[in-house]
């Protein structure tokens, strides 16, 4: 038989294995999560903003996601997730 072209997968050397990278914080709801809020939104930021981005709708939050703590995090925590998300 002829020779196979490339080599075998059997025997081919897996890649290395990666160290973690992820530090385990606090969106468990069992480390607080310790980091400035330095640009932090509050509630009353984001009235003003969309006041200013949308001013015929103006603040809409059905759902009261805003005034929200998720994973035992503090409210500008939980505006900052929902803002990034958003992006996404």
């Amino acid at each position: 038989p002829a020779p196979a072209l490339g080599s075998p997968p059997a025997f081919v050397q897996p890649p290395p294995a990666r160290a973690s990278t992820v530090v385990r914080g606090g969106f468990d709801g069992t480390q607080p999560m310790d980091y400035s809020k330095a640009g932090m939104q509050t509630v009353s930021d984001l009235e003003s903003l969309a006041g200013e981005l949308n001013p015929v709708v103006k603040f809409f939050d059905p759902l009261n996601l805003a005034e929200q703590e998720f994973w035992g995090d503090s409210n500008e925590a939980t505006i900052a997730f929902l803002r990034y998300s958003e992006i996404k």
